[in-house]
């Protein structure tokens, strides 16, 4: 793999640095190891559990109580969670709460 110039280079989804190895028909960021196909979109399509279409840096909130795993408490609902980033995954959402990174699920959450 070679590094690739830095012009018109898209950012890595998952750190937003722009220092990317080429692969072929991938992508590989060479900060985080993040590797992703360069025909799939820039842009993640998640819906909120309005069906409202969310964005990164928005702001939602909790629609339900959530179990935190590894600890005895739980999230309540209405916390609103601000500047979300979506990521790929089962768990789209990538937000702080409580000064804890979290990722939840986008049925849990409602744009605020």
């Amino acid at each position: 793999m070679e590094a690739l110039p830095s012009t018109d280079m898209p950012a890595c989804p998952i750190c937003t640095m722009t220092d990317l190895l080429d692969g072929g028909g991938y992508h590989e960021c060479a900060t985080c190891g993040h590797e992703w196909d360069k025909a799939q979109p820039d842009e993640l399509t998640v819906l909120d559990a309005n069906g409202k279409q969310l964005s990164n840096g928005d702001n939602v909130t909790l629609v339900k109580d959530l179990k935190i795993n590894g600890k005895s408490g739980r999230l309540k609902a209405g916390t609103k969670i601000k500047s979300i980033r979506l990521v790929d995954g089962d768990h789209p959402i990538d937000g702080k709460v409580d000064g804890r990174s979290m990722l939840i699920k986008a049925e849990f959450v409602k744009f605020a």
